[in-house]
């Protein structure tokens, strides 16, 4: 149950009550219309705080948030390890939760192994011009974006470059956002980073001033990546797509293929 709004939660609570419920993290996102970080929390909180006693609520254990709800829900808490890479992650979830409902291993070990990920998310493209593409366009937020540059600078090898679109409805933590994401960017040795949107303006200030060494774009729009990237494409080259939905960097994505 994705939620934006306050008590958005409450009406699809509503709708469908269920016996178990799985919050995988608490991050800064949709702060324009939640506020903070602990809006996220409350929204979110509400769908294991309706559970039952004989339900389930499983967990993030890395989150200190999620953490504090520990001995405080009628239901049952199962608990996951987090991982840098969400798919896993979300494997990890799954392979708890079906154990806890007496799944045996093999059919578990089955169903993971025939899981397809959804479009534009951590997918590998091994580019025809031996350059290597993550592309993970389809959406974007301070923590996912932070999570996606660590993941990518451990895979990445050569010349790197990352086209990064605006993270979207971040309210008052917007320019702190796309600043914070600027210096880690800075810091990762990219040869050429395009800024895509208008917050992305905070981002490619903080690289102008920590990376001397990196070549930057600042664009409206994703039509003006397209020669930007196709040019840069080669053997021994990395690039990274990273952005919110409406910034349309999944078009880049097509336009390589």
């Amino acid at each position: 149950m994705g939620v934006e709004y306050p008590g958005e939660m409450d009406f699809y609570l509503w709708l469908a009550k269920p016996d178990v419920g799985i919050i995988t993290n608490i991050f800064p996102t949709h702060t324009e219309f939640l506020g903070d970080i602990g809006g996220v929390f409350e929204e979110k909180v509400k769908l294991v705080s309706s559970l039952s006693k004989e339900g389930k609520a499983v967990l993030n254990s890395g989150d200190k948030m999620l953490k504090s709800l520990s001995n405080k829900l009628a239901a049952e808490i199962i608990w996951f390890s987090p991982d840098i890479d969400p798919i896993i992650q979300n494997a990890k979830t799954a392979k708890v939760l079906a154990k806890s409902f007496g799944i045996s291993d093999g059919r578990i070990k089955q169903g993971l192994a025939t899981y397809k990920k959804p479009v534009h998310r951590l997918t590998i493209i091994n580019h025809k011009s031996g350059a290597m593409i993550l592309d993970d366009s389809y959406n974007s937020n301070p923590w996912a974006a932070l999570s996606t540059l660590e993941y990518f600078n451990k895979i990445a090898e050569g010349k790197k470059i990352a086209v990064l679109g605006d993270m979207l409805e971040l309210g008052n933590y917007d320019e702190d956002a796309h600043r914070e994401l600027g210096r880690s960017v800075a810091n990762a040795g990219f040869e050429t980073v395009i800024g895509v949107g208008k917050s992305s303006r905070f981002l490619i200030d903080e690289i102008n001033l920590h990376s001397k060494n990196t070549k930057t774009y600042l664009l409206d729009g994703v039509d003006g990546t397209i020669p930007i990237v196709k040019r840069e494409l080669g053997k021994n080259v990395s690039v990274l797509v990273k952005g919110s939905r409406s910034i349309h960097l999944d078009k880049l994505i097509d336009s390589l293929q």
